[in-house]
């Protein structure tokens, strides 16, 4: 926890937080049987901005191991590139570039990305945490099953061992 977020919780009534929550849970959560069917098929892509697309290729598809599936230009922007890699199950992690724009370092802000978590089969989770400790990439190991780290332009990515529809044990889908 940051000295920030360490602060706000220190200002924060979590009581009040803690029945506010379960007045949410119990207010709008139906058991699974009870879910109406989702009106969408999945997340088709998630968009990240990318400062190198080499770069960005290097570290998702030989690092990570998430196979670039196509390059095409980016139709909002002239001479930027649309790209996108397989994260499994149909699903895709996409990037745009934007040359000659100076968009600045990423910033995590308030109603913008925290992170993107993306499932992996637990070996193949302890054989990337093994390659960053090998090659010096700086992660966060948190629970046993969750690495935390940044990519080239600083987003910051969730590498988790759970199944999909689980976090830390507990069912969530």
């Amino acid at each position: 926890m940051t000295e920030q977020q360490d602060t706000a919780a220190t200002t924060v009534d979590l009581d009040a937080v803690a029945v506010e929550r379960d007045r949410i849970r119990a207010t709008h959560l139906r058991e699974p049987g009870d879910r109406p069917a989702s009106t969408a098929r999945g997340l088709h892509h998630t968009a990240l901005v990318s400062g190198d697309v080499e770069r960005t290729v290097r570290f998702y598809q030989d690092l990570l191991g998430f196979p670039l599936t196509e390059v095409i230009e980016n139709r909002d922007y002239p001479g930027s590139t649309h790209f996108f890699f397989d994260i499994g199950h149909d699903n895709l992690l996409a990037f745009f570039d934007f040359p000659g724009l100076d968009l600045g370092p990423y910033a995590e802000v308030l109603g913008g990305l925290h992170h993107v978590a993306i499932s992996m089969e637990p070996s193949r989770w302890e054989a990337i945490v093994e390659r960053f400790r090998a090659e010096g990439v700086e992660h966060v190991v948190h629970s046993g099953t969750s690495v935390y780290f940044t990519d080239p332009d600083g987003a910051r990515i969730e590498l988790i061992a759970d199944p999909l529809g689980e976090m830390y044990g507990e069912v969530v889908l």
